[in-house]
């Protein structure tokens, strides 16, 4: 009977202390979950840098020679990105918002290959969370400043004679106007990833 008892209690002092505890304290469940979870990451990431790059390469390549006619004058015209301070600043945030991604992307990857988790403590989650958001207000401000240049070159200015210099210089404003676009899209795919870190932060 003595036995018996001894037997028991080593087997029960061998659940609760041996192997079948995990060393990580996290279930292998979870473990997949937040694998799936930083790969999903990863994804918003990639396209966060394809769609600020387009953006980038598309302004910066926004350049055209036209002639406008005004009361019977024929007036040349020439029109850049560089020439707008509001496109400067347009081009500024989206390589700042790229050169942002991409370091994030190639960290998660790295991390990823080596099975390492990619946020490491809740701090660091904190800090991407907070760049996530800075970038996204940043360049929903640019993309909204370059959005009114854009419009004011298409409907020229009320009350006075001033044309549409899209209509010679079209191929400037439609440049102009898709790279606006991919910027707003690099907006909302970065408080998209803001609200990943959020979710991540509220599980762990």
């Amino acid at each position: 009977m003595p036995e018996a008892v001894k037997v028991a209690t080593a087997a029960d002092s061998g659940t609760m202390s041996g192997p079948l505890v995990p060393v990580t304290g996290r279930p292998d469940g979870a473990s997949a979950d937040g694998r799936r979870w930083d790969m999903a990451g990863a994804a918003m990431r990639a396209a966060t840098v394809v769609s600020s790059l387009l953006a980038l390469a598309l302004m910066v390549s926004a350049e055209q020679r036209g002639e406008l006619s005004l009361l019977g004058f024929h007036l040349p015209l020439y029109s850049k990105w560089s020439f707008s301070d509001s496109l400067e600043y347009l081009v500024g945030i989206s390589a700042a918002v790229a050169a942002h991604s991409l370091l994030q992307l190639l960290l998660t990857v790295r991390k990823l290959v080596k099975k390492t988790p990619v946020i490491p403590s809740r701090r660091h989650g904190w800090v991407i969370f907070a760049g996530d958001q800075a970038f996204a207000y940043a360049m929903m401000s640019a993309g909204s400043a370059a959005a009114g240049i854009t419009n004011l070159n298409r409907t020229g200015i009320r009350h006075t004679a001033l044309p549409d210099f899209c209509k010679p210089l079209h191929r400037f404003c439609d440049r102009m106007a898709i790279s606006i676009t991919f910027a707003f899209l690099s907006c909302l795919l970065l408080a998209a990833t803001a609200i990943f870190d959020v979710l991540w932060l509220s599980r762990y």
